[in-house]
Protein backbone atom coordinates (compact mmCIF):
# COMPACT_ATOMS: atom_id res chain seq x y z
CA UNK A 1 0.00 0.00 0.00
CA UNK A 2 1.79 3.17 -1.12
CA UNK A 3 1.86 6.13 1.25
CA UNK A 4 -0.95 8.59 0.80
CA UNK A 5 0.07 12.24 0.48
CA UNK A 6 -3.26 13.76 1.45
CA UNK A 7 -2.76 15.72 4.62
CA UNK A 8 -5.34 15.50 7.39
CA UNK A 9 -7.49 18.54 8.18
CA UNK A 10 -5.92 21.00 10.56
CA UNK A 11 -6.93 20.76 14.19
CA UNK A 12 -8.58 24.18 14.19
CA UNK A 13 -11.16 23.24 11.55
CA UNK A 14 -14.66 23.03 13.04
CA UNK A 15 -16.52 19.72 12.86
CA UNK A 16 -18.68 19.94 15.96
CA UNK A 17 -20.86 16.92 15.18
CA UNK A 18 -17.89 14.65 14.56
CA UNK A 19 -16.12 16.03 17.62
CA UNK A 20 -19.12 15.08 19.77
CA UNK A 21 -19.26 11.57 18.29
CA UNK A 22 -15.54 11.03 18.93
CA UNK A 23 -15.99 12.35 22.47
CA UNK A 24 -18.76 9.77 23.00
CA UNK A 25 -16.41 7.14 21.57
CA UNK A 26 -13.82 8.03 24.22
CA UNK A 27 -16.40 7.59 26.98
CA UNK A 28 -17.53 4.24 25.53
CA UNK A 29 -13.97 2.94 25.30
CA UNK A 30 -13.04 4.27 28.73
CA UNK A 31 -15.85 2.25 30.34
CA UNK A 32 -14.84 -0.72 28.16
CA UNK A 33 -11.63 -1.14 30.18
CA UNK A 34 -13.78 -1.95 33.19
CA UNK A 35 -15.92 -4.40 31.22
CA UNK A 36 -12.84 -6.17 29.83
CA UNK A 37 -11.11 -6.34 33.20
CA UNK A 38 -14.19 -7.73 34.91
CA UNK A 39 -15.00 -10.28 32.21
CA UNK A 40 -11.45 -11.62 31.91
CA UNK A 41 -11.52 -12.35 35.63
CA UNK A 42 -14.59 -14.53 35.11
CA UNK A 43 -13.48 -16.41 31.99
CA UNK A 44 -10.31 -17.12 29.93
CA UNK A 45 -9.08 -13.92 28.22
CA UNK A 46 -8.62 -15.73 24.90
CA UNK A 47 -12.22 -17.00 24.93
CA UNK A 48 -13.53 -13.55 25.80
CA UNK A 49 -11.48 -11.93 23.04
CA UNK A 50 -12.41 -14.43 20.35
CA UNK A 51 -16.09 -14.28 21.22
CA UNK A 52 -16.34 -10.48 21.43
CA UNK A 53 -14.72 -9.93 18.04
CA UNK A 54 -16.81 -12.71 16.47
CA UNK A 55 -20.02 -11.18 17.84
CA UNK A 56 -19.00 -7.75 16.54
CA UNK A 57 -18.10 -9.16 13.10
CA UNK A 58 -21.43 -11.04 12.88
CA UNK A 59 -23.45 -7.93 13.76
CA UNK A 60 -21.55 -5.86 11.21
CA UNK A 61 -22.00 -8.44 8.44
CA UNK A 62 -25.76 -8.50 9.06
CA UNK A 63 -25.96 -4.70 9.03
CA UNK A 64 -23.90 -4.52 5.82
CA UNK A 65 -26.11 -7.08 4.06
CA UNK A 66 -29.25 -5.19 5.05
CA UNK A 67 -27.90 -1.85 3.88
CA UNK A 68 -27.94 -0.90 0.23
CA UNK A 69 -24.79 0.05 -1.60
CA UNK A 70 -21.80 -1.50 -3.29
CA UNK A 71 -18.81 -3.20 -1.74
CA UNK A 72 -15.27 -2.01 -2.48
CA UNK A 73 -13.24 -3.62 -5.25
CA UNK A 74 -11.27 -6.82 -4.70
CA UNK A 75 -7.93 -5.11 -4.08
CA UNK A 76 -9.40 -2.75 -1.49
CA UNK A 77 -11.29 -5.61 0.16
CA UNK A 78 -8.11 -7.67 0.55
CA UNK A 79 -6.22 -4.64 1.90
CA UNK A 80 -8.93 -3.97 4.52
CA UNK A 81 -9.00 -7.63 5.57
CA UNK A 82 -5.22 -7.56 6.06
CA UNK A 83 -5.42 -4.30 8.00
CA UNK A 84 -8.19 -5.84 10.09
CA UNK A 85 -5.88 -8.70 11.02
CA UNK A 86 -3.52 -6.06 12.44
CA UNK A 87 -6.01 -3.67 14.03
CA UNK A 88 -8.70 -6.12 15.17
CA UNK A 89 -6.66 -9.31 15.39
CA UNK A 90 -3.11 -8.80 16.64
CA UNK A 91 -4.07 -5.62 18.48
CA UNK A 92 -6.89 -7.35 20.34
CA UNK A 93 -4.63 -10.25 21.39
CA UNK A 94 -2.07 -7.89 22.91
CA UNK A 95 -4.77 -5.66 24.42
CA UNK A 96 -6.82 -8.37 26.12
CA UNK A 97 -3.82 -10.38 27.30
CA UNK A 98 -2.23 -7.19 28.60
CA UNK A 99 -5.24 -5.84 30.46
CA UNK A 100 -5.79 -9.28 32.02
CA UNK A 101 -2.33 -8.90 33.61
CA UNK A 102 -2.42 -5.29 34.74
CA UNK A 103 -4.75 -2.67 36.12
CA UNK A 104 -7.48 -1.25 33.89
CA UNK A 105 -6.38 2.31 34.63
CA UNK A 106 -2.73 1.55 33.88
CA UNK A 107 -3.66 -0.04 30.53
CA UNK A 108 -5.70 3.04 29.59
CA UNK A 109 -2.76 5.30 30.41
CA UNK A 110 -0.37 3.26 28.27
CA UNK A 111 -2.73 3.38 25.29
CA UNK A 112 -2.99 7.14 25.79
CA UNK A 113 0.43 7.36 24.13
CA UNK A 114 -1.06 6.19 20.81
CA UNK A 115 -1.50 9.76 19.46
CA UNK A 116 2.24 10.25 19.82
CA UNK A 117 2.98 7.13 17.77
CA UNK A 118 0.24 8.00 15.28
CA UNK A 119 1.69 11.48 14.77
CA UNK A 120 5.19 10.08 14.24
CA UNK A 121 4.02 7.43 11.77
CA UNK A 122 1.70 9.91 10.03
CA UNK A 123 4.54 12.39 9.60
CA UNK A 124 6.76 9.66 8.13
CA UNK A 125 4.05 8.71 5.62
CA UNK A 126 3.15 12.30 4.78
CA UNK A 127 -0.44 12.23 6.04
CA UNK A 128 0.08 14.41 9.14
CA UNK A 129 1.79 17.70 9.94
CA UNK A 130 3.84 17.66 13.13
CA UNK A 131 4.48 21.14 14.54
CA UNK A 132 6.92 22.03 17.31
CA UNK A 133 4.10 22.02 19.86
CA UNK A 134 3.04 18.58 18.68
CA UNK A 135 6.61 17.36 19.04
CA UNK A 136 6.60 18.64 22.62
CA UNK A 137 3.29 16.89 23.19
CA UNK A 138 4.67 13.66 21.76
CA UNK A 139 7.67 13.78 24.08
CA UNK A 140 5.46 14.48 27.11
CA UNK A 141 3.16 11.57 26.22
CA UNK A 142 6.08 9.18 25.77
CA UNK A 143 7.59 10.22 29.12
CA UNK A 144 4.22 9.74 30.80
CA UNK A 145 3.81 6.34 29.18
CA UNK A 146 7.25 5.31 30.48
CA UNK A 147 6.20 6.26 34.02
CA UNK A 148 3.10 4.09 33.72
CA UNK A 149 4.79 1.10 32.06
CA UNK A 150 7.80 0.86 34.34
CA UNK A 151 6.73 2.76 37.43
CA UNK A 152 3.86 0.71 38.84
CA UNK A 153 5.13 -0.72 42.11
CA UNK A 154 1.92 -1.85 43.72
CA UNK A 155 0.98 -5.46 42.91
CA UNK A 156 -2.60 -6.46 43.64
CA UNK A 157 -4.55 -9.71 43.19
CA UNK A 158 -6.16 -8.11 40.13
CA UNK A 159 -2.79 -7.21 38.57
CA UNK A 160 -0.17 -9.82 39.59
CA UNK A 161 2.17 -9.25 36.62
CA UNK A 162 1.88 -5.52 36.05
CA UNK A 163 5.07 -4.90 34.04
CA UNK A 164 4.37 -7.76 31.62
CA UNK A 165 0.80 -6.59 31.23
CA UNK A 166 1.84 -3.01 30.53
CA UNK A 167 4.37 -4.13 27.92
CA UNK A 168 1.69 -6.20 26.17
CA UNK A 169 -0.59 -3.14 26.14
CA UNK A 170 2.30 -1.11 24.73
CA UNK A 171 2.59 -3.65 21.88
CA UNK A 172 -1.16 -3.22 21.32
CA UNK A 173 -0.64 0.55 21.23
CA UNK A 174 1.92 0.21 18.43
CA UNK A 175 -0.37 -2.12 16.43
CA UNK A 176 -3.26 0.33 16.78
CA UNK A 177 -1.10 3.29 15.74
CA UNK A 178 0.11 1.66 12.52
CA UNK A 179 -3.43 0.44 11.79
CA UNK A 180 -4.95 3.91 12.21
CA UNK A 181 -2.48 5.65 9.90
CA UNK A 182 -2.58 2.93 7.24
CA UNK A 183 -6.39 2.96 7.33
CA UNK A 184 -6.70 6.72 6.72
CA UNK A 185 -6.77 6.60 2.86
CA UNK A 186 -9.51 3.96 2.88
CA UNK A 187 -11.78 6.02 5.17
CA UNK A 188 -11.99 8.58 2.38
CA UNK A 189 -13.41 6.20 -0.26
CA UNK A 190 -15.12 3.34 1.63
CA UNK A 191 -18.30 3.91 3.64
CA UNK A 192 -17.97 3.42 7.39
CA UNK A 193 -20.21 0.36 7.72
CA UNK A 194 -18.44 -1.72 5.08
CA UNK A 195 -15.04 -0.52 6.23
CA UNK A 196 -15.91 -1.59 9.79
CA UNK A 197 -17.26 -4.92 8.55
CA UNK A 198 -14.24 -5.89 6.46
CA UNK A 199 -11.68 -4.86 9.07
CA UNK A 200 -13.61 -6.65 11.83
CA UNK A 201 -13.94 -9.83 9.75
CA UNK A 202 -10.23 -9.57 8.98
CA UNK A 203 -9.54 -9.58 12.70
CA UNK A 204 -12.09 -12.26 13.61
CA UNK A 205 -10.72 -14.90 11.22
CA UNK A 206 -7.23 -15.28 12.78
CA UNK A 207 -8.63 -14.79 16.27
CA UNK A 208 -11.03 -17.71 15.82
CA UNK A 209 -8.13 -19.92 14.74
CA UNK A 210 -6.21 -18.88 17.83
CA UNK A 211 -9.06 -19.00 20.33
CA UNK A 212 -11.40 -21.68 18.92
CA UNK A 213 -10.32 -24.46 21.26
CA UNK A 214 -10.49 -22.16 24.30
CA UNK A 215 -13.97 -20.99 23.30
CA UNK A 216 -15.11 -24.61 22.97
CA UNK A 217 -13.87 -25.45 26.48
CA UNK A 218 -15.46 -22.42 28.14
CA UNK A 219 -18.58 -23.20 30.24
CA UNK A 220 -20.74 -20.46 28.73
CA UNK A 221 -23.86 -21.66 30.55
CA UNK A 222 -22.16 -20.99 33.90
CA UNK A 223 -21.39 -17.32 33.20
CA UNK A 224 -23.34 -14.80 35.26
CA UNK A 225 -25.69 -12.24 33.65
CA UNK A 226 -23.21 -9.51 34.61
CA UNK A 227 -20.42 -11.30 32.73
CA UNK A 228 -22.62 -11.67 29.66
CA UNK A 229 -23.49 -7.97 29.91
CA UNK A 230 -19.79 -7.10 29.98
CA UNK A 231 -19.19 -9.31 26.93
CA UNK A 232 -22.05 -7.78 24.94
CA UNK A 233 -21.04 -4.23 25.90
CA UNK A 234 -17.44 -4.90 24.89
CA UNK A 235 -18.47 -6.41 21.56
CA UNK A 236 -21.49 -4.46 20.32
CA UNK A 237 -21.12 -1.08 22.03
CA UNK A 238 -17.31 -0.80 22.03
CA UNK A 239 -16.42 -2.68 18.83
CA UNK A 240 -19.39 -1.76 16.64
CA UNK A 241 -20.74 1.62 17.74
CA UNK A 242 -17.43 2.91 19.08
CA UNK A 243 -15.58 1.92 15.89
CA UNK A 244 -18.15 3.70 13.71
CA UNK A 245 -17.36 6.90 15.59
CA UNK A 246 -13.60 6.27 15.39
CA UNK A 247 -13.59 5.75 11.62
CA UNK A 248 -15.65 8.89 11.07
CA UNK A 249 -13.20 10.82 13.22
CA UNK A 250 -10.20 9.51 11.27
CA UNK A 251 -11.90 10.48 8.00
CA UNK A 252 -13.06 13.97 9.04
CA UNK A 253 -10.61 15.07 11.74
CA UNK A 254 -7.52 13.07 10.81
CA UNK A 255 -5.71 10.29 12.73
CA UNK A 256 -3.83 12.38 15.30
CA UNK A 257 -6.70 14.71 16.22
CA UNK A 258 -9.08 11.76 16.59
CA UNK A 259 -6.52 9.95 18.74
CA UNK A 260 -6.35 13.00 21.00
CA UNK A 261 -9.94 12.37 22.07
CA UNK A 262 -9.08 8.79 22.92
CA UNK A 263 -6.78 10.16 25.60
CA UNK A 264 -9.86 10.92 27.67
CA UNK A 265 -10.06 7.16 28.19
CA UNK A 266 -7.48 7.06 31.02
CA UNK A 267 -9.45 9.58 33.07
CA UNK A 268 -12.69 7.66 32.51
CA UNK A 269 -11.03 4.30 33.23
CA UNK A 270 -9.17 5.50 36.33
CA UNK A 271 -12.26 7.15 37.79
CA UNK A 272 -14.47 4.12 37.08
CA UNK A 273 -11.86 1.53 38.16
CA UNK A 274 -11.34 3.12 41.57
CA UNK A 275 -14.82 2.37 43.01
CA UNK A 276 -15.72 -0.56 40.73
CA UNK A 277 -12.46 -2.55 40.78
CA UNK A 278 -10.71 -1.09 43.82
CA UNK A 279 -7.73 0.08 41.74
CA UNK A 280 -6.08 2.99 43.57
CA UNK A 281 -3.65 4.95 41.33
CA UNK A 282 -0.01 5.00 42.46
CA UNK A 283 1.99 8.26 42.58
CA UNK A 284 3.93 7.34 39.42
CA UNK A 285 0.67 6.54 37.63
CA UNK A 286 -0.61 9.99 38.57
CA UNK A 287 2.63 11.58 37.33
CA UNK A 288 2.31 9.62 34.10
CA UNK A 289 -1.31 10.72 33.70
CA UNK A 290 -0.34 14.38 34.16
CA UNK A 291 2.46 14.08 31.58
CA UNK A 292 0.20 12.32 29.08
CA UNK A 293 -2.59 14.86 29.49
CA UNK A 294 -0.08 17.69 29.08
CA UNK A 295 0.97 16.03 25.86
CA UNK A 296 -2.66 15.94 24.74
CA UNK A 297 -3.06 19.70 25.28
CA UNK A 298 0.19 20.47 23.46
CA UNK A 299 -0.70 18.24 20.53
CA UNK A 300 -4.13 19.84 20.26
CA UNK A 301 -2.60 23.34 20.10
Amino acid sequence: MPPSRSVAPVATQSHIGTDLLVLLMALIWGVNYISVKFATEQMPPLAFNGMRVTIAATVLVVVSLVMRGSWPDRRTTIALLVLGALGNGLYQVFFIEGIARTQAGAAALVLAASPAFIAIIGQMRGVERVTRLRVAGIVASLVGMAFVVFGTERVTPRAPITLKGNLLVLAACLCWSFYTVLLKPYTERVDGVRLSTLTMVGGAAPLLLLTGSTIARTPWHALSPLTWSALLYSSIVALVIGYFFWYRGVKILGPTRTAMYSNLQPAVALIAAWPMLGEVPTPLQIMGAVAIMAGVLLTRA
